[in-house]
């Protein structure tokens, strides 16, 4: 078995209303299976989903989580509106996100935006990774997969990875179970979080900073399908989170 993975490479900086499955066909020859992973960052500026602080009006949680964590309470302001719930309020926000995705500040970032703004994530990660997917399909008469990526830490380890939040023509979990080991036990329990890893993998070409490599094709891969997909399945259910019940149990905001 052999995988590769590909920078994009040429890409011009998004501008709202970009046409992102245009600018990747007209800089790469994408094959039959290709899996394109793109970071979440542009496929929000591409939507126009960037947004100042100005006229933000911080309300009175938003005060006292500014003032316990020395921030903007205006950005505060705006984490909360982006949220469903704060797990975590002190010394990070912790939120789960309108989306279900769990990550620091609902996934509001001023990485690598220009102009003093700030881009949130996008509203539907799925419907984008689906819009992308079959305009690339379109244009490049190829079959497709396409994954949305997000940065995240993780819970007892120090650094951040490349996670899936949108999905087109991909599951996010590879179901083991039922199957048998190498000494013909069969698998009770084991799920491969399989988008999750190519993003991982697709974000070490991608980088941090001034990294600027937001598409990555990973080639080689027989993970297409033609089922319906989301990424929900990645999302454990709410009464099956012991960690959300315990940081729910201790919260403090």
């Amino acid at each position: 078995m052999k995988m590769e993975v590909l920078t994009v490479d040429g890409l011009p900086l998004v501008q709202p209303g970009d046409n992102i499955a245009q600018m990747i066909c007209e800089n790469i020859a994408l094959e039959d299976g290709d899996i394109v992973v793109i970071a979440s960052t542009i496929v929000a500026k591409a939507e126009g989903r960037l947004f100042t602080l100005e006229g933000i009006v911080p309300g009175e949680l938003a005060l006292r989580l500014g003032e316990k964590g020395d921030r903007d309470p205006r950005i505060v302001q705006a984490v909360l509106d982006r949220s469903h719930e704060c797990l975590i309020g002190y010394p990070m926000m912790l939120m789960q996100s309108k989306g279900a995705h769990v990550c620091i500040n609902a996934g509001i970032d001023d990485s690598n935006v220009e102009g003093g703004k700030f881009v949130e994530l996008p509203e539907d990660s799925d419907a984008s990774a689906c819009a992308i997917g079959e305009e690339l399909e379109r244009l490049s008469g190829k079959s497709l997969s396409v994954i949305i990526t997000d940065t995240n830490g993780r819970a007892f380890r120090i650094g951040q990875t490349g996670v899936a939040i949108g999905v087109y023509h991909i599951k996010p979990i590879k179901d083991w179970k039922g199957t048998r080991d190498l000494f013909g036990l069969e698998l009770k329990i084991s799920e491969e979080a399989v988008a999750d890893e190519v993003a991982a993998a697709a974000n070490i070409l991608m980088g941090e900073g001034n990294g600027g490599n937001p598409v990555v094709i990973v080639r080689g891969l027989n993970l297409r399908t033609d089922r319906e997909v989301s990424i929900t399945d990645l999302y454990r259910p709410d009464n099956e989170d012991i960690v959300k019940q315990a940081l729910r149990s201790f919260k403090q905001v």
